[in-house]
């Protein structure tokens, strides 16, 4: 499972044949959130033509959700142009929503199809996209004197202590990488106890 997601929000215009398409591209990790994103923008622009989206959430290869919608544009120009972007470039947890300001002069499907890739293409030019990582929440069971070590070895592996809970023993809360469950468990070997993955 390796692929990019999007930092932060950017935007990206462009002008063709007097038609003006504003891309937006947010990180999602549902699809509540990304149909969230659509119906701000539909307030923001109530004058535009058009509101044409693709999202992904999950693995672009395989994803666990995926959707797009041509807004009234012929069937195939807007949406799956901006989709294939995102695929083409192994982006997930992302929308993007491109909104047009018609300008007179058609463009056919053609010139639709590579105006809305070409609008999806520059946001992502404008992105700062960083790998996915999956991350899991686990329990460490520690005694008072082992803490530190344990908080150490969290932090070496680029975890957070979400809650610590203090009764006979120590209980941490934390958040790592998937991948590092098993050298969590292999490096508090001695000072602490991994429990069950907390839900």
């Amino acid at each position: 499972m390796s692929y990019q997601t999007l930092q932060r929000t950017v935007t990206a215009r462009l002008e063709i044949k007097k038609s003006e398409f504003i891309a937006y591209a947010y990180p999602v990790t549902s699809r509540e959130q990304a149909m969230f994103h659509v119906e701000q923008l539909r307030l923001q622009y109530t004058d535009a033509r058009h509101h044409c989206w693709a999202y992904i959430v999950g693995d672009p290869d395989n994803t666990t959700s995926a959707g797009f919608d041509d807004d009234g544009e012929p069937s195939g120009t807007a949406g799956r142009p901006i989709l294939n972007v995102l695929q083409h470039k192994s982006i997930g947890n992302i929308i993007i929503v491109v909104v047009r300001y018609f300008g007179g002069i058609k463009l056919g499907a053609g010139g639709l199809t590579r105006a809305y890739a070409g609008s999806a293409q520059s946001a992502v030019d404008e992105m700062k996209l960083c790998p996915y990582v999956a991350m899991a929440q686990v329990q460490i069971q520690a005694d008072f004197a082992t803490e530190a070590q344990c908080r150490y070895v969290v932090e070496s592996l680029n975890g957070t202590i979400d809650d610590v809970a203090y009764s006979k023993d120590v209980l941490l809360n934390v958040t790592v990488a998937e991948r590092d469950i098993d050298a969590l468990r292999e490096r508090l070997a001695m000072d602490g106890r991994v429990l069950e993955i907390a839900e």
